[in-house]
């Protein structure tokens, strides 16, 4: 008895924002951002687009491929750092606009690392539920970008992906998890802010609610061993080894993580699957977008074995080993 990957979607929003437009703020030559990170351009959600919107459109997509019916939905695992609101959470109004109304819904706010959360909740929930569930990751970084700001200005964009899980008679979903966190890189990557530490308040300088990286060189370093570290101990769980995966898809942080991740585990370049291009980092959502752009262009096959690995803000992460 396990689960499934019924279907996949994707919604990245229509403003493409190239690395000339970013340079030519910060007063950078052309082909720095491309050469330091590997990424040509960026979706930046339209003004009034919020993060629900690119959630739906994300889910009906899955929802549409799957065509089954909606109210056999049981769980909206949603994965986001930028929700409508602060409260209520961003979920429930996902699920209601999506015609889920037997489902539960919640938001999960696990930074780029979220969507590996989620999928393993979606998961477990489906397994001892037997019920659909529908798992979307979903962000609008423009908003919280400094964008005069070199280190992050140009690393980020808004975009959303979807995964639908359905039970299985097949012994397939998700075979070996290991979720990670290191709190004690807290504070390399934060919005000062905003919460109850610093809450909003009269004469608060806008800067503070913005992304701040403060070591790039730590974020690289902590992120990149995270990453590989719980690939491992996800495979060792799997009982798989490294040469059995299929497909490897990371984040979509940069090219220099993706590849020094992908080196320290001995993934071959014809398994990797990458988006960051043409997309950036747009948090929890890589790795779902990531796989519903694949789909698109051929669909997994039944039995593919995935390795799936995050590593960010918090720091949190982690890696799944999933079986289509």
């Amino acid at each position: 008895m396990g689960s499934a990957l019924f279907a996949l979607g994707h919604y990245a929003p229509e403003r493409r924002v190239t690395n000339a437009e970013i340079e030519a703020r910060l007063g950078v030559e052309p082909g720095w951002t491309l050469k330091r990170t590997g990424i040509a351009e960026r979706r930046f959600a339209a003004p009034d687009e919020a993060l629900s919107d690119l959630a739906v459109k994300a889910g009906e997509m899955a929802l549409a491929q799957g065509g089954i019916d909606r109210g056999s939905i049981g769980l909206v695992a949603l994965a986001t750092s930028t929700p409508d609101h602060l409260l209520p959470p961003t979920g429930p109004l996902v699920a209601h606009r999506l015609g889920l109304k037997g489902a539960g819904a919640i938001d999960m706010a696990g930074a780029c690392g979220g969507f590996l959360y989620a999928l393993t909740l979606a998961d477990g929930f489906v397994r001892q539920q037997r019920a659909p569930a529908l798992v979307i990751a979903a962000n609008i970084l423009s908003r919280r970008l400094n964008l005069d700001d070199p280190v992050s200005a140009v690393l980020f964009g808004d975009a959303a992906g979807a995964a639908l899980l359905v039970p299985s008679e097949r012994e397939a979903g998700v075979r070996g998890v290991q979720l990670a966190s290191d709190g004690s890189a807290y504070d390399l990557i934060q919005i000062p802010a905003g919460g109850s530490r610093r809450p909003f308040a009269e004469g608060l300088e806008a800067g503070a609610t913005l992304m701040r990286i403060r070591d790039g060189r730590a974020v690289f370093t902590r992120a990149v061993k995270m990453m590989a570290d719980a690939s491992r101990t996800a495979l060792a769980r799997a009982g798989l080894a490294i040469e059995e995966i299929d497909y490897f898809i990371p984040h979509q942080a940069n090219a220099r993580i993706i590849g020094a991740v992908q080196r320290a585990l001995g993934v071959p370049d014809e398994k990797l699957l990458v988006s960051f291009a043409d997309y950036a980092n747009s948090s929890a959502a890589t790795i779902p977008l990531t796989l519903s752009l694949a789909a698109e262009r051929a669909q997994f096959k039944p039995g593919a074995r995935l390795l799936l690995a995050a590593a960010g803000a918090g720091l949190t992460g982690g890696a799944v080993v999933m079986e289509v």
